[in-house]
């Protein structure tokens, strides 16, 4: 009698694998986590009963708890109501008009809104990408991309990969992928969600100036307000002019202190091509009145001068961080002016005994862990936000340089291992 052994598939080991990191990190507290408090000041959590300086948001400017922001919810909720339950291919709200009007006028191009940043990629890209194009992806493009790619495989649209941030590939391919497909197209990210490093603009726009084919998408979601007159961006602060071949996306989300997706077009025609035929915009749902309050209510202090004093607020802090963290000697992965740090340590079990000692300590960040980085690249992801003050993030390197070498020594680890993991060089 023969006994048949079911080999499991790449994907079903991935998904067993996702789980079991996901329960880890449940069970210590470390992820999936609620908050117990009753108010927040945009700098402190409660977790566990015990209050905890907040590393962990991407609301980089703070505006989530500006009381004009706040104001403009409750503006919206008693003109409006909670929602606005129609279809955007039947009816949209008032707000929406206005809400795109200023953004429009942030980037200096045609701009509509998705309710969030994935919906709005699921809506764009099919309708830009044609059957006879080719698409080449950063191994880092966020995850919403990459997904949102798979449905183009169901037209039998070329897909490829390439390694993170590598032009020199990027251009071999282009000249390649150019012989055979009407389009190239190249999708990658502003700021990186994982290392906080970017994508070398400079270059990108030079390829799609060289060759005719190339086009570029790009999602700047955590580059949104921090950077760029009026806030439009990291991408928009690296550019002179709007490429014609370059399609942006971007958050209402993260530093923007609102809610949604923004997508900016070259042109109006492109843009009301996605609005008429995006999916997204046809069966799923709208952006809800209070929160389109909210981007209205950002989109005007965008569009004063005080978003260069927040801009320089925040910059200050992001220096402040990368000094101290090189006098500390941590193991930053990149050095750049990102508000997303990130600080390696190798293996997950280093990660997690981190987290926990520094929760201990009064500290919430990010854990990144498999799949968001490579199983062996696990770090301490943290944001820095105007609402820290220079204290919090003294105190904060202080305690991981001194926690750093107590945890390692617990996993069975040590420095030469992470800076083996993630090609850096080990300081002097």
């Amino acid at each position: 009698m023969s006994t048949t052994v079911e080999l499991k598939s790449k994907h079903e080991q991935v998904i067993e694998l996702v789980n079991e990191i996901s329960n880890t990190v449940r069970n210590l507290g470390v992820a999936f986590a609620t908050i117990e408090d009753a108010g927040l000041d945009g700098r402190h959590i409660t977790l566990e009963g015990k209050t905890l300086i907040n590393f962990g948001s991407c609301s980089y400017l703070g505006l989530e708890v500006d009381p004009r922001m706040k104001q403009g919810v409750v503006d919206a909720v008693q003109k409006y109501g909670t929602q606005f339950s129609s279809s955007r291919a039947y009816l949209s709200v008032t707000l929406y008009k206005e809400a795109e009007r200023l953004l429009s006028q942030i980037f200096g191009q045609p701009a509509i809104m998705a309710p969030t940043v994935m919906l709005g990629h699921i809506a764009a890209i099919p309708v830009l990408i044609g059957d006879h194009d080719a698409v080449i992806l950063d191994a880092q493009v966020h995850e919403s991309v990459q997904t949102t790619v798979q449905m183009l495989k169901v037209r039998n649209v070329h897909v490829e990969l390439i390694r993170h941030n590598r032009m020199d590939m990027l251009e071999s391919r282009i000249s390649k992928l150019s012989e055979s497909f009407e389009k190239v197209w190249y999708f990658a990210d502003g700021v990186y969600s994982m290392y906080g490093d970017f994508a070398p603009m400079a270059k990108l726009v030079e390829l799609m100036d060289k060759n005719e084919k190339f086009h570029l998408y790009i999602d700047d979601a955590h580059g949104m307000s921090w950077a760029g007159k009026h806030g439009a961006g990291y991408v928009m602060s690296q550019l002179t002019s709007f490429p014609q071949k370059m399609y942006l996306v971007t958050s209402a989300n993260k530093a923007f202190g609102a809610g949604g997706g923004i997508l900016v077009f070259p042109n109006e025609a492109e843009c009301q091509k996605v609005r008429n035929c995006g999916k997204t915009y046809i069966f799923a749902g709208p952006i809800q009145p209070p929160m389109l309050g909210a981007v209205i209510a950002s989109a005007k202090i965008h569009l004063s001068d005080e978003i260069t004093e927040l801009q320089d607020e925040l910059m200050k802090r992001i220096k402040f961080f990368n000094e101290t963290a090189k006098l500390y000697k941590l193991p930053l992965v990149d050095e750049g002016m990102s508000p997303i740090r990130f600080i390696g340590v190798g293996k997950p079990t280093v990660g997690y005994n981190m987290v926990r000692r520094m929760m201990n300590l009064g500290f919430y960040f990010n854990l990144s862990v498999y799949p968001s980085v490579p199983y062996k690249n696990t770090g301490l992801r943290i944001p820095i936000n105007r609402n820290h003050t220079f204290e919090d993030i003294e105190n904060l390197l202080a305690s991981l340089a001194d926690q750093l070498p107590k945890s390692l020594e617990e996993s069975g680890s040590n420095f030469e291992e992470i800076y083996k993991a993630f090609k850096m060089n080990i300081p002097s």
